[in-house]
């Protein structure tokens, strides 16, 4: 594990007398901790490789454990700290042991990124009481449970920023899918992050969930995925799917000074896609 730590820099504006960030500057996280699940691939590892590149030393955590090494590598390429665990986020044990890990040996945690979950296409009327209860607990659950240890973590430094997945199924039922757990969940986190961003400003910790839209992962593989991606990209203002690096730059800004004044938001990132 490689470590790199920058300073933050402040100018002295002339005649006013305070200081602040260069708005350059307020982008950058250098010298802090973060933690993303999910981020053995696709936006997760994004994320990840953004918050690197920023400056952030960056633990990430996903249920396959040759792809979140990968990303942990990657990490350390880019001159900042990695250490990657093979969890899965369901495991709220699992989930305590590794943020007291991260803790215990970088000393702090001021970036936690919610990211793990997945869909499944299924007509409501065949949902499972366990079908459904899975969805519930990878989507929703996890999310709360993971931010729920992030912020006890935080709580020493009384500051912190919290970013939970969401998605655009959270807010429209997009054509083409039939995942009406998945719909529900999102929706949850939705305002799952409204009400932490509330009961945990006094604390100095923000809480803030992005919404990515129709975006080319290697889910979009999946049989009955592929079939719609034209038609998506048709139906988009801008005309394309998004790219996983559109979301690296929603990443950086919630977790920077830069969004300081924001919190309980959720950042739509579809390219116009929910406009109409």
């Amino acid at each position: 594990m490689i470590g790199c730590r920058g300073a933050k820099f402040a100018i002295n504006l002339v005649g006013i007398g305070w200081w602040k960030l260069g708005i350059i500057d307020s982008f950058r996280i250098d010298g802090q901790v973060a933690v993303v699940t999910g981020a053995g691939q696709g936006i997760g590892r994004g994320f990840a490789l953004a918050l690197a590149e920023a400056g952030a030393d960056v633990a990430v955590i996903d249920i396959n454990g040759d792809t979140v090494k990968d990303t942990a590598n990657e990490i350390s390429k880019l001159n900042k700290r990695s250490m990657c665990f093979e969890a899965d986020v369901t495991n709220h044990g699992d989930i305590s042991e590794i943020i007291n890990s991260i803790t215990s040996k970088w000393g702090r945690l001021d970036i936690g990124v919610n990211n793990a979950g997945a869909g499944g296409f299924m007509d409501a009327v065949d949902y499972t009481e366990d079908s459904w209860d899975a969805q519930m607990s990878l989507n929703l659950k996890s999310v709360f449970m993971c931010a729920q240890q992030e912020f006890k973590a935080m709580l020493e430094n009384n500051e912190g920023n919290i970013i939970n997945t969401a998605s655009i199924s959270g807010v429209i039922v997009n054509r083409g899918t039939m995942h009406a757990a998945y719909n529900t969940a999102k929706a949850g986190v939705i305002h799952m992050t409204r009400s932490l961003a509330v009961e945990w400003a006094p604390h100095g910790v923000r809480v803030n969930a992005i919404a990515p839209g129709n975006i080319l992962t290697p889910a979009a593989e999946r049989p009955e995925i592929k079939p719609w991606l034209q038609k998506w990209a048709d139906m988009n203002p801008t005309g394309r799917l998004g790219n996983i690096d559109d979301l690296q730059g929603a990443v950086v800004f919630l977790a920077s000074s830069a969004s300081k004044f924001i919190t309980g938001h959720t950042l739509m990132v579809d390219g116009g896609y929910t406009l109409w």
